[in-house]
């Protein structure tokens, strides 16, 4: 499958790093590929440079925001979230038309400082937005709640029996999806609905920031009991 992934930051590196292991085509979009391999210092994380990964991932390529969409089967939304319908803008309408697009991004609004707020909530999502901005794109809201290394490794935790959200308009995208979800290990998948329950996944985020500063770790991801 050829996969196409919107970010070069820690958790599209992750993403791609998976989907590259288990075989696929991988494309990751960046808005300068130049621009993007030119830099030698640390993110604003602290993680070092895109090109770090580069080198150590030569099979996955490194494109612009349109060609990523055009090349990809089936997206990734791992951009900011602030970023996120520029970047799909960029990546231009036709491109994402009748594609999946899994949207594992969370509207962070970092202007005050940390701890962040939402700068979407209560009556709209980030993933609502995606999908009426491009309605003929199958947004599927997914992984946006837990930490992009445990996105891809359920197993980090014992059991890999926690909870992972799905929302989405498409019955079948989101089936799609789900199947890929249990390819990576994933066991407990709760299809939420239609994108509209994109709200209440978003809204988690604020818990989980005061989660990980109380925990000191990002191992760790909710579960519902039944």
């Amino acid at each position: 499958m050829n996969v196409g992934i919107f970010g070069t930051g820690n958790v599209g590196q992750t993403i791609a790093a998976r989907f590259a292991a288990l075989g696929h085509n991988v494309v990751i979009g960046t808005r300068d590929p130049d621009a993007t391999m030119a830099r030698t210092e640390p993110d604003r994380m602290g993680s070092p440079p895109y090109r770090t990964w580069q080198a150590a991932h030569p099979a996955v390529r490194l494109a612009t925001f349109a060609d990523t969409a055009s090349s990809g089967e089936i997206l990734v939304n791992a951009s900011s979230g602030e970023a996120t319908l520029q970047v799909l803008e960029a990546a231009g309408e036709d491109n994402l038309n009748g594609k999946i697009l899994i949207d594992v991004a969370n509207p962070l609004d970092l202007s005050q400082g940390f701890p962040p707020s939402l700068s979407v909530v209560n009556t709209d999502s980030l993933g609502e937005q995606i999908q009426r901005r491009f309605p003929s794109t199958k947004v599927v809201k997914t992984l946006n709640t837990m930490n992009c290394t445990l996105m891809m490794q359920p197993e980090q935790l014992a059991g890999a029996d926690h909870t992972v959200f799905v929302s989405g308009d498409d019955t079948d995208a989101k089936a799609t999806v789900g199947d890929w979800l249990r390819t990576i290990g994933w066991t407990d998948i709760v299809d939420l609905g239609d994108i509209t329950t994109a709200r209440g996944t978003e809204m988690l985020i604020p818990l989980w920031i005061r989660l990980f500063g109380q925990l000191q770790t990002p191992a760790f991801q909710f579960k519902v009991v039944r």
